[in-house]
């Protein structure tokens, strides 16, 4: 009964129909193919018949698909074409990076920190304090400075006094030695004349005393010299010791000027306007001599892009740049070739290729070029020295 029932429903009978027409399309399409001398494919003739089976059409024949495929293939030549344009006209690359001044700062004077201005990566302006060291021993040598420094000052006036001294005491000395040369010349005039005359007329007695005179004046002579040769020496040895007490105020004051140089160092400000980093002090530490404490980074950044040496064909200096940086990929900053190295990164490397050596194999080097931003507006952005760039020249 449900053979007879299933043989007499309308459903059964469509599809019974349908598969026999399809049957005979595809028979149809063998004879066909037959006739033409062509091998019968079976399995396209399968899956055409079971695509009309399940009323489907094959990719290939659907206009929609076929509209796409030549879309993408445009697309894709327009992009090609594009591509080779742009190149043309721009040089890139992708070794770049964000570079600037860093001062790192170090301690100058030992001591313990008593005081810290500021926190990590916080802006400073130049001169604007950054931390305080313990300042009493500082100020004890300055105090002991300034202390040798009164006690030369001291000698050197009391050695300028001697010389005033030494000085009139070789005035005196020099008026005693004309008195002495005068009286020995009166002495030995009066002597001369003696001599001049007859002895006969002449008493022995007075010819003897003129003789006693002019030995006696000629004794005090040469003893005043030698009075006044003294103290002329006595200038001189007030002079020097003039000389070595400015030579004293002269090492007490360096003296001074160390400690006082020291005790600056206690306070240390910021050389250059910066942002604060690599913090590795704090209040309470003790420092030494050399230790290092923070850094400044500049905010006046650059960007050094490392470009095949090939691609320096048609730059030149002041040629625009467009830079992205890899943080902001959506922001592009305005810059200009400030400079081109005169020498490969590799040429500076502390182990350079020593290509006479061995077997040689070519390498396309590296050119450091220094690339300036047009503007400040990447101040607005907390972009710092070692950030990876990709700058965009345009060489036409």
């Amino acid at each position: 009964m449900d053979r007879e029932n299933g043989t007499s429903d309308p459903s059964f009978r469509d599809g019974y129909r349908q598969g026999f027409e399809d049957g005979r399309k595809a028979d149809d399409k063998h004879d066909d193919e037959e006739a033409h001398g062509k091998e019968p494919n079976d399995k396209e003739t399968k899956g055409d018949a079971a695509d009309a089976k399940r009323g489907k059409m094959p990719l290939y024949k659907r206009p929609g698909i076929v509209a796409a495929a030549l879309l993408v293939l445009l697309a894709l030549i327009i992009g090609g074409i594009l591509y080779w344009r742009h190149s043309r006209r721009h040089e890139t690359t992708d070794d770049a990076f964000v570079d600037g001044y860093t001062s790192q700062m170090a301690a100058q004077t030992s001591g313990r920190v008593v005081k810290l201005y500021v926190v990590d990566n916080q802006l400073v302006g130049k001169g604007q304090p950054l931390l305080d060291i313990d300042s009493r021993d500082t100020e004890a040598r300055e105090a002991q400075a300034r202390g040798q420094l009164a006690s030369a000052k001291a000698q050197y006036e009391q050695a300028s006094s001697q010389i005033y001294v030494a000085a009139a005491n070789a005035d005196e000395a020099d008026a005693s030695v004309r008195e002495a040369e005068a009286q020995w010349r009166k002495a030995a005039a009066d002597l001369q004349r003696y001599r001049e005359v007859d002895p006969a007329a002449v008493p022995k007695q007075e010819v003897d005393a003129a003789v006693s005179n002019e030995r006696t004046a000629r004794a005090k002579l040469d003893a005043a010299r030698m009075t006044a040769r003294g103290a002329h020496a006595q200038v001189h040895a007030a002079e020097a010791s003039s000389m070595a007490a400015r030579s004293q105020i002269e090492s007490s004051q360096a003296t001074l000027d160390a400690a006082e140089l020291q005790s600056g160092y206690t306070h240390v400000t910021a050389p250059i306007s910066g942002r604060v980093a690599r913090r590795t002090v704090d209040v309470g530490n003790v420092i030494s001599t050399g230790q290092p404490l923070l850094a400044l980074v500049s905010e006046s950044l650059w960007i050094t892009a490392n470009f095949k040496e090939t691609q320096l064909t048609r730059m030149q200096i002041g040629q625009p740049v467009s830079i992205v940086v890899d943080a902001f990929p959506k922001v592009a900053f305005r810059g200009r070739i400030d400079s081109i190295q005169n020498a490969t990164g590799a040429y500076f490397s502390s182990l350079p290729a020593e290509n006479a050596t061995g077997n040689y194999v070519k390498v396309v080097q590296r050119v450091p070029v220094k690339i300036t931003f047009a503007d400040d507006s990447y101040r607005r952005y907390p972009i710092g020295p070692g950030m990876s760039v990709t700058p965009d020249v345009t060489v036409r």
